[in-house]
């Protein structure tokens, strides 16, 4: 099966797909868009992904959008090895600690809402980083009491689940913005295992980082 993942080196929702189908050894090719320069926003990108937002997934069932819906799909199509738990109770948890981030952090601090931040409600850069700080942290709050429970290794057990793929990219996010994550060591041991386990993801290691 062919797939082709439009993505942005620094986009964290990206950065979540690449690390899926790594950890699943699945081949893919890459095209990118540059987002500082609203390449997303092209008439041709929309016709593929009608937000103008990246990650879209090229696949054999289609265009597929929206990072968490790709993630689903991915592991409905390519079901080795397992990103969610055997048990109906496991992978609730896992997809409430993604949900964490996809919906509770993620969206208040992407791209579009900084920028709308900084030019429509003219925010200066501390309260920026004041508001950054805010989200992340509480999130993470969160995510550190439920990896005590649930993790051994990784945000739920001891192998990699679609939490992990949510975790690491909002990590390296946090980390960009020198956030205090010194009150999260369980959420930064368990981003660290997969950012080992699949280093060809990272940002920094995409052909179109700079």
């Amino acid at each position: 099966m062919s797939l082709t993942l439009h993505g942005y080196w620094r986009s964290s929702a990206a950065y979540r797909v690449r690390l899926a189908l790594g950890l699943k050894g699945l081949a893919y090719d890459s095209v990118t868009h540059d987002l500082r320069t609203g390449a997303q926003r092209d008439a041709a990108y929309r016709a593929l992904q009608p937000q103008g937002l990246v990650p879209a997934l090229e696949s054999p069932d289609g265009i597929l959008i929206q990072s968490p819906a790709i993630l689903e799909w991915l592991e409905e199509c390519y079901p080795e090895p397992p990103l969610l738990p055997p048990d109906s109770a496991g992978r609730a948890v896992v997809r409430a600690m993604a949900a964490i981030v996809a919906c509770d952090i993620h969206p208040i601090n992407n791209l579009r809402i900084l920028k709308h931040l900084r030019e429509d409600l003219h925010a200066d850069e501390e309260a920026i980083n004041r508001w950054i700080d805010r989200w992340v942290s509480d999130g993470f709050a969160a995510l550190e009491t439920m990896i005590a429970q649930h993790g051994s290794g990784y945000a739920y057990g001891d192998t990699p689940t679609l939490a992990d793929c949510h975790l690491l990219p909002q990590v390296y996010n946090a980390q960009r913005f020198a956030v205090d994550l010194t009150p999260f060591p369980r959420v930064i041991a368990a981003a660290q295992a997969l950012r080992e386990r699949v280093p060809l993801a990272a940002p920094e290691m995409q052909a179109d980082a700079g």
